[in-house]
């Protein structure tokens, strides 16, 4: 791009699944970036140790739609803002309907913000890409994943380490041998515990990025083939010992599998995902979940 903030600073853009951030200007440790979201795309601001910013939205088009702590919604049109300083609360935003905002902080982020998200997102569509899924696997499981928490009153921050989560279910098959990963056949014992452990390696990843919230994102990306009957992995948890949040994503993402083609299946009806996912109520599936998703209008 050609246009310039000042003499030493330029925009700079980076494009991330339903999301495009540009700087526009930085000084002073202050910074201001445009954000564009695509419809039903999600957005959160946190409170980090030593971070004491003054965080600053000014939306442009659109509406971002905010889900209180006590479960309700503020919804932010064109020409509304909102500012905290500094964060001390979780706050997720959704978009509806193509938005855009500009974002002000007065402690520079934008670097690991960008840096981190390209990362972690070209990670995931190399994953969607060796185990034969299409570039939105990711997007769905986390749009339906939100759908659920918000059902089921979530708090903002349990959202949004489930928005992270589910974005990243599968990120550990990264370090999945490909001739395991594509092998079009049935697996090998041998080979069936080398594709278990991409659960671990996918807590391994998140918390090699020592953000937070991916952190903590992590943690439910390994428990999500846990099973409610106990007879999952990697672990063998049951019941409540399993987060409420991989469960949801246990869910979700037997629906998208159900539901598209594979090398070894192809895809079946909404209908009949369902029926079978509610088979397995009480056994693969929490069955709080199994009923939200039942009743959920996919």
């Amino acid at each position: 791009m050609t246009e310039y903030a000042n003499k030493n600073d330029f925009i700079e853009s980076v494009q991330m699944k339903g999301l495009t951030i540009s700087m526009l200007a930085s000084g002073d440790q202050t910074e201001i970036i445009h954000h564009q979201l695509e419809p039903n795309t999600r957005w959160a601001l946190e409170p980090e140790a030593g971070w004491h910013a003054l965080e600053y939205l000014f939306i442009i088009i659109g509406q971002l739609k905010l889900q209180r702590e006590d479960g309700s919604f503020k919804t932010y049109k064109a020409g509304d803002s909102f500012y905290r300083s500094p964060i001390t609360e979780h706050y997720v935003f959704q978009s509806i309907g193509p938005t855009e905002f500009i974002y002000v902080t007065s402690q520079p982020i934008f670097h690991r913000y960008s840096n981190v998200s390209r990362q972690l997102a070209n990670l995931a569509v190399s994953i969607e890409e060796k185990d034969g899924y299409t570039g939105d696997h990711c997007a769905r499981i986390a749009n339906l994943a939100m759908k659920v928490g918000e059902k089921i009153g979530l708090s903002s921050n349990d959202l949004l380490q489930l928005n992270m989560a589910s974005f990243f279910h599968d990120v550990g098959k990264v370090r999945i041998p490909l001739n395991i990963l594509q092998k079009p056949g049935k697996l090998t014992g041998y080979e069936w515990e080398i594709m278990m452990k991409h659960t671990i390696y996918g807590r391994m990843i998140l918390e090699e990025t020592k953000l937070p919230l991916l952190v903590n994102a992590g943690k439910i990306v390994e428990q999500h083939h846990e099973r409610f009957d106990g007879e999952g992995y990697p672990y063998g948890l049951s019941k409540e010992e399993i987060d409420i949040k991989a469960s949801i994503i246990s869910v979700v993402d037997a629906y998208d599998a159900i539901t598209s083609d594979r090398s070894y299946q192809k895809a079946r009806s909404k209908e009949e995902a369902v029926r079978e996912i509610k088979k397995n109520k009480g056994t693969l599936y929490h069955p709080e979940i199994v009923d939200v998703f039942a009743h959920l209008q996919l």
